[in-house]
């Protein structure tokens, strides 16, 4: 790992075993990027860029070459609008004097050892003997504004991380238009694009498309990273697969309105910018003021799509996680949301535990209900300080204490930055929702959104938050968010900061976050944004884990988890078995098949497990015992998928685990709508020890209906297989004549 400085060539090369950046100052002070890719030993920086006249391309005045050179056909490392490049800017921001074009020229650089901290932003954390950054000063010719670009290398680690810093250095105060976290330039267009896209409930589908001549965006102006979209784009050569071809991939550490635009100019080359949207975004910098964009992580990847998620898996893991939950197993989960919603007492809940711990349950979570008159979800948010004592009689303290005598930990539903009409707070302090003039508010779900740009409001947050996790050892929070930002003002800006305040918001919620989670080391946070809408890299800073989607039902998970895992590691994901008929799609699925697919991240219960029969609890404490087996494999193991439930078929998907030590895979095979005359499916494994033996450990499959009892269950513990046999031959799994079937195979590598 390294970054030099090659004063002869004036080129930058940061690399390390796996990746090479290489950019190059050009004429006086443009900074052109050359490079990006697997490592290279050097480049000539002479050859490799070719300059040619273009018609309709402007030229910087004063130049020998100047009908060859033109910054609207340079490859850029952060392009700006108005001074000869017409393609998308990086930087966009008004002078004093009211112009708009900006030139940004380099100044000097720094090479520093190790990573520092955003000011007010999440970001990753590295060992300083794990990472070199540097910062490369440029400056406005006007002498108004200092550009500091940052580009962070870890060792091992096929990623650059990038963040930009603007500073008004003027005699005036300057209005920012854009700043985004980093711009990409290629010479070619050759490439499909891959997004997240979809909708409460419907998180993370996989969009795969090719790139056309002009603009394509996906963003956020919701206030949130979204459900819609995902703030992670990757650009993919046309023969990349799973396994296989380029990717250059990126995800930002932010929670609240993005954008990633992507560009094929008419000379068909393509530039990728992403980072706050600049979609009503506007920051007024006072006179040495600063603005900070957030972090953004650039993976490349000469070996497919899965290799670019255990590059984004470990880099989670590693580097954005806070490090005390990092690699600590999480607990097996039972909620009483979709078990009681708002209908529970003190006993009920007890007697719920009770159930739960029977089978092996180690966490009982209370949901929504628990404070002011909160009986349905039209009241009270805000209102925490006041307990519901006709439900919990003996307050919070003396439910996490029984909860706890029984053997369990003990967690709590909160949704802190909303407010009801109807409660206390908003009747005392109606100024404290987010509201513009001569405007009704909008509801959703019966709230209003807090106004988090506000210190008293941020202050009075975490005061009664703390409170409330004081009164009673709790081990565990959820922390929901459910509805998106609309009249967007705050009456303690003035007018020419109003187009700060969604900004301001989501610095407001890292604020008040931070805040809490520094106080309370100890308890595991779960964000949970009305499930998906906040599943980002920002939140993961301080919670280290997220409620993956609302949407329980197992068919829809497949698809919500495999689109989820290209970024996010399972060990982030909350994914639970519920009742049947599902309560969002009113499916009905094999317990198996909803145990299979939960067990793939943070697993738990969305029902009431005291309501089974018999039969099936007795399947729930096997499962749960399994899975207590299974656990560090699938936390923390290396995830592969297999068979993509976007693709083919559309009715299958498969993925596996890797133990950390190799000694153990876990295969999870899913069909949901069985046909006649079936293709016997064969699943070809990955990443395993080609000249090891395996020997199946476990194999579980769902049970055949009545009328194909004739077909004898195939059961194939102890069977011993190869390595070679597996990847190449692969295994060919049960047939099972009924819809939404799964199979489960463990393997463990033998000595």
């Amino acid at each position: 790992m390294n970054i030099i400085f090659d004063q002869e060539q004036q080129v930058f090369h940061l690399y390390n075993n796996k990746i090479s950046y290489i950019m190059k100052l050009f004429h006086d002070g443009y900074l052109s990027h050359l490079y990006y890719g697997s490592k290279l030993d050097q480049i000539n920086s002479n050859v490799c860029v070719y300059f040619t006249e273009r018609e309709g391309a402007p030229q910087p005045d004063g130049l020998q070459d100047a009908r060859l050179f033109s910054l609207d056909t340079l490859l850029q490392e952060y392009p700006s609008y108005g001074c000869g490049d017409f393609r998308i800017p990086a930087i966009e921001a008004r002078l004093a004097n009211g112009t708009s074009a900006l030139d940004f020229r380099y100044k000097s650089h720094q090479i520093i050892k190790g990573k520092e901290a955003l000011d007010n932003l999440p970001s990753s954390h590295v060992d300083n003997d794990k990472a070199l950054t540097l910062a490369i000063r440029m400056q406005e010719v006007a002498g108004e504004l200092e550009l500091t670009l940052y580009y962070t290398i870890i060792e091992d680690e096929s990623l650059i991380l990038r963040h930009s810093v603007i500073k008004n250095i003027g005699n005036a105060p300057v209005r920012l238009g854009q700043l985004a976290s980093f711009c990409l330039d290629f010479y070619d267009c050759d490439f499909e694009r891959i997004h997240l896209h979809g909708a409460h409930a419907n998180e993370r589908n996989i969009q795969r498309s090719k790139l056309n001549v002009g603009i394509d965006v996906i963003s956020s102006a919701r206030g949130a990273s979204s459900h819609q979209h995902n703030p992670f784009v990757a650009l993919v050569r046309p023969d990349c697969t799973e396994h296989n071809g380029e990717v250059y991939a990126a995800s930002l550490v932010w929670s609240g309105n993005f954008s990633a635009q992507v560009e094929v100019s008419s000379f068909e080359n393509t530039r990728l910018v992403m980072g706050i949207n600049s979609f009503d975004f506007e920051y007024k910098l006072d006179v040495n003021e600063s603005f900070t964009s957030p972090e953004a992580v650039l993976v490349y990847s000469n070996q497919g799509l899965n290799d670019m998620s255990n590059t984004f898996h470990h880099f989670v893991r590693e580097h954005i996680l806070p490090k005390k939950w990092a690699k600590t197993l999480r607990p097996v989960l039972v909620n009483s949301w979709e078990a009681a919603y708002f209908n529970f007492t003190q006993e009920s809940i007890v007697r719920f535990a009770k159930d739960a711990i029977k089978l092996g349950a180690e966490l009982i979570v209370l949901d929504d209900g628990w404070f002011g008159h909160r009986d349905d979800d039209t009241t009270s948010l805000g209102d925490w300080d006041i307990l519901n004592s006709k439900k919990l009689p003996n307050g919070i303290k003396g439910l996490c204490d029984e909860i706890h005598s029984l053997g369990a930990k003990f967690g709590l539903w909160v949704e802190p930055e909303m407010i009801s009409p109807d409660s206390n707070l908003f009747r005392n302090h109606p100024d404290w929702a987010l509201a513009v003039p001569n405007h009704k508010r909008s509801q959703q779900r019966n709230q209003y959104v807090l106004d988090l740009s506000r210190k008293d409001v941020r202050d009075y947050i975490v005061d009664v938050i703390c409170k409330v996790l004081a009164s009673a050892d709790i081990d565990y929070v959820k922390w929901d968010m459910n509805r998106n930002l609309t009249e967007i003002g705050s009456v303690l800006l003035d007018s020419d900061r109003q187009g700060e305040v969604a900004t301001r918001y989501v610095l407001g919620v890292y604020d008040i976050m931070h805040r809490i989670t520094s106080r309370f080391p100890n308890i595991l946070f779960e964000s949970c944004a009305g499930g998906g809408r906040r599943f980002d890299l920002g939140l993961l800073c301080y919670m280290p884990q997220v409620w993956t989607s609302d949407n329980t039902d197992a068919v829809c998970r497949q698809a919500i988890q495999y689109g989820t895992s290209l970024v996010y590691p399972p060990i982030t994901m909350g994914s639970h078995v519920s009742a049947v008929p599902n309560h969002q799609v009113g499916r009905s699925t094999p317990m198996l098949t909803r145990f299979i697919c939960a067990m793939s991240g943070n697993f738990g219960y969305e029902m009431d497990l005291g309501k089974l029969g018999e039969a099936e609890q007795a399947e729930v404490k096997e499962h749960i015992a399994l899975y207590k087996q299974l656990r560090e494999t699938i936390q923390l193991g290396k995830f592969i998928r297999l068979i993509s439930p976007f693709e083919n078929t559309k009715n299958e998907t498969a993925w596996s685990f890797i133990s950390l030590d190799t000694n153990t895979v876990v295969l999870m095979y899913f069909k949901n709508t069985s046909k006649p005359a079936p293709n016997l499916r064969r699943v070809y494994l990955k990443g395993l020890d080609a000249s090891a033996k395996y020997k199946v450990y476990k194999h579980l499959a769902t049970k055949q209906v009545a009328y194909n009892d004739f077909l004898k269950a195939r059961n194939l513990e102890g069977e011993i297989l190869s390595g070679s046999e597996l990847m190449y031959a692969g295994l060919t799994m049960d047939r099972i004549d009924a819809d939404y079937s799964s199979v489960l195979v463990v393997l463990h590598k033998q000595a």
